[in-house]
């Protein structure tokens, strides 16, 4: 019996009729970049975030903040600096693995570690909200804005992956799907 050395031990590791063909390595590679992308993109945003609240404790306002104002401003800075540690820790683990043929357990450590740090950016996102308006506004107004951020986020962030996850893949488009890439005749004499 002859075996596809190029053949995942894992029969879930590609969706059938994706179209790949690649080792378990060129997988990895694969999967590794594309973790990368969105670690890129989730620490954008973390680090605007991040310097949004540092550069508040140095506005004169700041020293008008009530006691509980100020515990949750700095539960909000400890909560931005934890996301951005979460989100780095694959590029730690990736450094301490490098050459070592380990990036299937990096990629794996990588996808816990992002939706580990897309939890702790949701609740970041919703923090800030409620404490500017907070700030801005009064507490209640701060509560109802941070509700709806929320939903908002468990709406786009959880709900539409299940939905899409549980309607399974999508067929790639047939030839005949497609118009025809090329003017016909009659079609370029008109124009």
């Amino acid at each position: 019996m002859v075996t596809d050395p190029t053949a995942s031990a894992d029969p879930r590791a590609d969706l059938p009729g994706d179209g790949r063909r690649e080792s378990a390595d060129e997988r990895a590679d694969r999967n590794w970049s594309e973790l990368l992308q969105e670690l890129r993109v989730l620490q954008t945003g973390t680090q605007i975030l991040t310097g949004f609240l540092l550069a508040l404790a140095f506005q004169p306002a700041f020293t008008e903040l009530s006691g509980p104002q100020r515990a949750f401003y700095l539960t909000l800075v400890v909560l931005a600096a934890l996301s951005a540690i979460v989100a780095l820790a694959p590029v730690a683990l990736h450094r301490g693995l490098f050459r070592r043929h380990e990036k299937p357990v990096v990629v794996a450590f990588g996808h816990v570690a992002l939706l580990t740090a897309l939890v702790t950016v949701s609740v970041l996102l919703v923090g800030v909200v409620v404490f500017v308006f907070d700030i801005v506004l009064d507490a209640a107004a701060s509560w109802i804005a941070g509700g709806v951020l929320a939903v908002v986020i468990v709406l786009l962030w959880v709900a539409a992956p299940v939905a899409f996850r549980r309607r399974g893949p999508v067929a790639p488009p047939s030839r005949d799907d497609h118009p025809t890439e090329h003017p016909t005749t009659e079609e370029h004499t008109t124009r």
